[in-house]
């Protein structure tokens, strides 16, 4: 789908660094390229299914100023949040593991434009964020998580 495809795109990158999991550049992140990876896989996954189960008659228009400036800016400022635990990867990342949740991030990803319009996931910092924000949100996520990536690289 066409809005997806940015989006998609960013997911074919973060399997292209799932080869070098186990690298890490403590001068950019404590965490390695798996956790990065596996991190963003969780956002994409859990958001994906917290819409697909929401219900949209209890969306709220309750989005905060700093979610609406942070999507318009189109960037997240790097080292000022911390990940919720239940996106926050395993000790120990397997390869495998990351393979199985990028498949289940390309099918995820194209669930979205069959939701209802006020289907939901609620952000713990910006609020409820639906369908017509949701993928400029994952995409911001994702993409803030590459950069970090790629500067580990450097």
């Amino acid at each position: 789908m066409a809005s997806n495809n940015k989006l998609a795109t960013y997911i074919n990158r973060l399997e292209s660094y799932i080869p070098q999991h186990k690298f890490t550049n403590t001068k950019i992140s404590k965490a390695t390229i798996g956790w990065q990876i596996d991190h963003s896989l969780k956002v994409i996954n859990n958001v994906c299914l917290a819409m697909q189960s929401s219900d949209p008659n209890t969306f709220e228009k309750n989005m905060t100023f700093i979610g609406k400036f942070l999507l318009t800016l189109g960037r997240f400022p790097r080292g000022k949040a911390k990940a919720p635990k239940h996106v926050r990867p395993p000790e120990i990342i397997e390869k495998e593991a990351l393979i199985k949740q990028i498949a289940d991030a390309k099918k995820n990803i194209e669930s979205i434009n069959t939701l209802p319009a006020n289907a939901y996931f609620k952000h713990p910092m910006f609020g409820h964020i639906n369908k017509k924000r949701v993928t400029r949100f994952l995409e911001i996520h994702t993409k803030h998580h590459l950069n970090i990536i790629k500067d580990m690289n450097k």
